[in-house]
């Protein structure tokens, strides 16, 4: 088997597809999430906390000062804040979701034996009077 149709059957399997799929509407999902966050979230909390921009913030650790060396650990805060918004969004829109989604009926238990016994014993008698 050539290279080449090795990598067709490869390709035509389903879960590579599904992958495809997944991760392109991923992305097309992951851009609405961050506009959500930056654009509708976020002014009001920036609103509420008075504006405070934490990407700013930094520790100088050296360098000479036209060119310091820093830590910018506000820039890592900011994310953090992003990534705790951004994550309370997809966990509040999976919990929709879900609620959406109506479970499958359960299939009714199987009876245990000795009910099963029972039962044919009384359809028997019912039979024979």
């Amino acid at each position: 088997m050539g290279m080449l149709s090795e990598f067709k059957e490869f390709i035509q399997r389903g879960n590579v597809v599904d992958m495809a799929v997944g991760v392109i509407i991923g992305a097309a999902f992951g851009k609405i999430v961050n506009s959500a966050v930056a654009d509708v979230i976020m002014p009001p909390i920036g609103l509420a906390t008075g504006g405070v921009d934490f990407s700013a913030l930094r520790a100088v650790i050296g360098g000479a000062p036209e060119a310091p060396v820093t830590i910018n650990y506000g820039v890592f805060i900011q994310h953090l804040i992003d990534f705790l918004i951004i994550a309370f969004c997809v966990f509040l829109l999976v919990k929709a979701v879900n609620r959406l989604r109506k479970p499958a009926p359960a299939a009714p238990a199987e009876p245990p034996e000795d009910v099963k016994l029972l039962t044919e014993i009384r359809d028997l008698l019912k039979r024979t009077t």
